[in-house]
């Protein structure tokens, strides 16, 4: 597996940010995309967790669950 790099995160594009203008919040691929849910769900970072589901939703569909109970 690849690490993550910021020369990486660099070539992305705009659409694969839940926050694009920041270029924030990749959600590139699953993996990045639950890590996104997780880290705007934390009260001390600047993204809001409904805006990254809905960035993820339109963007995986139904593969990723988003909120509620397991």
């Amino acid at each position: 597996m690849r690490k993550s790099s910021a020369k990486g995160t660099k070539s992305l594009k705009a659409s694969d940010f839940a926050y694009p203008k920041r270029r924030a919040y990749p959600i590139n691929t699953l993996k990045r995309a639950r890590a996104a849910l997780a880290m705007s769900a934390r009260r001390d970072t600047s993204g809001s967790y409904a805006k990254v589901a809905k960035a993820v939703r339109r963007k995986y569909g139904k593969r990723i669950k988003i909120g509620g109970s397991k």
